[in-house]
């Protein structure tokens, strides 16, 4: 699939504008050729250099990149860079600097700190006019035998009871996260918990069924970097949550500081994939949030925290 393969490959695209990819539309045998719809569009980067690419990025909150997208892109560069196709990423962690611009094209800087007999570890830095906007740590490793345990997947209501997400934001956006993906590409239904249960540090707090909504490639690289893109979706919602929700602290100013995934399994993006979330504290002016990816079959196959600049405004 053209942008994720590796370079020495010969099938990156190298050309002054990154190939459109076509996916198979969900329910239909007809291709997706908007790029707006083009979901692997958007994790698709062109190379300038061995360790340097380039990559655009749709807008979240007003004006500004949504980060989702930035760490995954970031997460493609990284993962451009690791020759050994048995190594998969089981951990990133990244920090939101600054906000990125729309019009124009952001570049990702690689550095390789180590290759190891099991393990690969990238720095990725995404640069904009001269200032670092995005910085991330991901390892990548082989896939070993060892104990195994999980958290017990929550009981929630089947997605398709649920009612679809609306593709008309303006309303939706008063009830959940501003800064969110385009919904053409995700499939989002919520769960409806009980608002008179007090937060309680582990239980959960929003649960939320999500998937792509084009069939994506099988490559276990773009499935893993499309989750990336999801996952900053609801977390600062869940954050806020305790203290009412976006609508009453509307005059706060709000921002991701910094984003971490855990990835524990195989999964697909583009099934159904239950995100249980919960906030175990906020002070001084930061919230922590975290999140549990759990398969329709009850397997833990991802997990997210993100710490939430919630904050009075200052003059």
């Amino acid at each position: 699939m053209s942008g994720f393969h590796r370079p020495d490959t010969g099938e990156f695209h190298r050309g002054p504008q990154p190939q459109v990819v076509a996916v198979t539309a969900r329910g239909n045998n007809q291709h997706v050729t908007d790029a707006r719809d083009d979901f692997v569009r958007r994790l698709t980067l062109e190379q300038v250099d061995r360790d340097i690419f380039t990559g655009r990025c749709h807008a979240g909150a007003p004006q500004r990149a949504f980060g989702g997208q930035v760490a995954a892109q970031s997460l493609v560069a990284a993962g451009l860079t690791v020759e050994d196709p048995d190594r998969v990423v089981h951990s990133l962690h990244g920090y939101f600097l600054r906000p990125g611009r729309t019009a124009d094209k952001i570049v990702y800087l690689v550095d390789r700190p180590r290759d190891g007999r099991s393990f690969s570890t990238r720095r990725v830095k995404a640069i904009q006019y001269g200032e670092t906007i995005f910085t991330m740590s991901a390892s990548f490793a082989v896939h070993d035998k060892g104990p195994e345990h999980q958290l017990q997947m929550p009981e929630a209501p089947d997605p398709d009871s649920l009612e679809p997400y609306p593709l008309d934001l303006d309303e939706a956006h008063t009830m959940h996260d501003a800064s969110s993906p385009d919904r053409r590409l995700l499939d989002m239904r919520f769960v409806e918990m009980d608002s008179t249960v007090p937060p309680a540090y582990g239980r959960p707090q929003r649960m939320t069924w999500l998937r792509a909504r084009h069939t994506l490639p099988d490559d276990q690289r773009v499935q893993v970097c499309a989750l990336t893109y999801f996952s900053d979706l609801t977390l600062v919602g869940t954050a806020l949550a305790p203290s009412g929700g976006r609508v009453p602290n509307a005059g706060l100013m709000v921002a991701s500081i910094d984003h971490a995934m855990w990835f524990h399994a195989p999964f697909r993006a583009d099934e159904w994939l239950l995100f249980v979330q919960n906030t175990p504290v906020a002070a001084g002016g930061h919230g922590l949030a975290h999140g549990a990816f759990f398969t329709q079959d009850g397997r833990l196959v991802a997990t997210a925290a993100q710490e939430v600049l919630m904050r009075e405004r200052r003059d």
